[in-house]
């Protein structure tokens, strides 16, 4: 236990969601021995609602039965309260009450915009078919179970603080207006792109918080010699031959080989066991067939699992759907997201449809300019087919090879500049002084030469100016933004290290309670500056 990161006498609700909880266990126990109460507050439906098995043995139920003190909520009952009200010939929402609703808790977003926040509501945007198309009286009643759920939460509850670890679900966006109408900090991570520095923000990674703009308006009023550090890796990273930020080592972002039959058949056989542990072993099944909304059946899901592995080895190598970049040709580089993804749905909302903006940047390009669209590597397989040829048929638009390159360097510097929904690009491209646009909320669009889009109608004229920008001083200022207010976790080790010491697998060590320690300084940081950002308020 770190003491001097660690909350006493505090009132601390956790919320929990599948892998990014299993880090929080660790907090949790931690700030129980200091005398804290706390709870944890499990969102997602299946994880709360199955009996134990390989899914949630290590979440939902180790919080259950090992943290003896530790409150625990979660949304089994108005799981079953919703699939009760859908099984009646009309089901029907409280519309009354969820007009009061929307008349108090919609300060970052209205209730539609609330629910795009979640891949079980958003169907009709991504191509996992294991999911159901929602209807609106099927919207409306989880919305309005999800609003009495937490509101009883907090009135029973009476959180002094709410801590997250990740921005994803509806229930997340509820927590973010309920907590901010009653003026109790809701800390989560957001990602800087800089390193492993993360920052608090008291608005689910919804647009900059306030702080973090004063910091940076700071931080451009000083000199060079006061930001040398910051310039001397702006420059040392204008220099590198490959760019991929060290924080997507090991994940599918950073994939530029295909998979061997051999490892997808040995994926695919611990996917089958995993489903039979899941619906036959822990007698599940049944559940299941109770509401296909809440709970994705798993033969569909078995079945684009291997669909999607399969079409992306086959894409990975030499086909005709993708081409190569053409040497000497002027083009703007588009790099798609993973959709579903909570970076597009929470942060960007109203841009989640990526054909559209391919679409809309190919027809504001100069004559003589051509897209480089480049597909994500997690989406090779995913994404329809039709939605390849779509594009294809646009004049200006190449669809280029995934792993023509295996670092994102060479197309950015080969490129006139990005366009991106909110993807790291951006922030790339900004560091290798040259300019881009992008769609949705993002902290690095501070930095000079990443324009966001408002209109449409501003594209021609953005494209018109990329090129190369003096921004370094910009950068820099950033960098140390990021340095002040932030702290470096490495999530994903986090993420993995908690589920193999959970499992038994390794006990904990050093550096996993390094990190641990410094996920808890995290909170503290955030706390802290959320009372510093109070007190201001409060003077003004």
């Amino acid at each position: 236990m770190n003491d001097d990161k660690v909350f006493q006498n505090k009132r601390i609700l956790f919320v929990c969601r599948e892998t990014y909880s299993k880090p929080l266990y660790f907090v949790a126990r931690d700030y129980l021995k200091a005398g804290n109460e706390v709870a944890a507050f499990f969102i997602m439906s299946s994880e709360c609602s199955y009996n134990k098995c390989y899914y949630n043995e290590n979440t939902y139920y180790r919080f259950k039965d090992e943290l003896p003190g530790l409150k625990l909520y979660d949304v089994r009952d108005i799981c079953d309260e919703y699939t009760k009200r859908l099984n009646v010939s009309e089901p029907v929402a409280d519309l009354a009450y969820l007009n009061e609703i929307e008349k108090t808790y919609t300060h970052f977003k209205n209730l539609n915009m609330q629910l795009m926040c979640s891949q079980e509501n958003t169907k009709h945007y991504h191509w996992r078919y294991y999911w159901s198309v929602t209807d609106y009286a099927q919207n409306m009643i989880w919305l309005e179970l999800n609003y009495k759920k937490i509101l009883s939460l907090f009135a029973e509850f009476k959180p002094d603080m709410i801590l997250d670890f990740d921005n994803a679900e509806l229930q997340r966006t509820i927590i973010n207006e309920v907590a901010y109408v009653k003026g109790i900090p809701y800390i989560t991570v957001e990602y800087s792109k800089f390193g492993y520095y993360k920052y608090p923000t008291f608005q689910n990674t919804i647009g900059i918080d306030d702080y973090v703009r004063d910091a940076y308006e700071k931080n451009l009023k000083k000199t060079k010699e006061e930001m040398a550090d910051s310039y001397a890796y702006i420059e040392d990273y204008r220099s590198r031959k490959t760019i991929m930020n060290k924080e997507f080592a090991g994940t599918v972002t950073a994939q530029y080989k295909r998979d061997s039959l051999f490892w997808i058949l040995r994926v695919m056989r611990g996917k089958v066991h995993y489903f039979w542990n899941m619906d036959i072993s822990a007698g599940n099944l049944k559940l299941k067939k109770t509401n296909k909304f809440l709970y994705a059946p798993s033969l569909p899901y078995i079945r684009h699992y291997l669909q999607t592995m399969l079409i992306r080895r086959k894409y990975m190598g030499k086909n005709k759907l993708f081409e190569a970049p053409v040497p000497g040709e002027d083009y703007v580089y588009m790099p798609l997201h993973l959709i579903p993804e909570s970076t597009v749905f929470v942060k960007a909302s109203y841009y989640v449809d990526e054909l559209n903006l391919i679409e809309q940047v190919s027809k504001s390009l100069p004559v003589g300019w051509k897209l480089y669209v480049k597909e994500h590597q997690a989406m090779l397989g995913e994404r329809g087919i039709d939605f390849y040829k779509k594009v294809r048929e646009l004049h200006n638009v190449r669809l280029v090879q995934v792993n023509y390159y295996e670092d994102p360097k060479p197309w950015i510097t080969g490129a006139k500049g990005v366009a991106t929904i909110v993807g790291t690009t951006a922030f790339e491209e900004a560091l290798l002084g040259k300019r881009s646009v992008i769609f949705g909320d993002v902290p690095f669009e501070l930095i000079d030469g990443i324009d966001k889009v408002k209109s449409f109608e501003e594209l021609p004229e953005l494209i018109r100016n990329f090129g190369e920008i003096d921004n370094i001083h910009s950068c820099a200022a950033y960098l140390e933004t990021i340095k002040e207010i932030g702290v470096e976790i490495d999530l994903f080790y986090l993420m993995d290290e908690a589920d193999r010491v959970l499992a038994g697998k390794v006990s904990e060590s050093e550096k996993f309670r390094e990190q641990i320690g410094r996920l808890e300084e995290f909170y503290a940081k955030g706390y802290s500056r959320y009372l510093d950002t109070v007190a201001t308020e409060d003077k003004q």
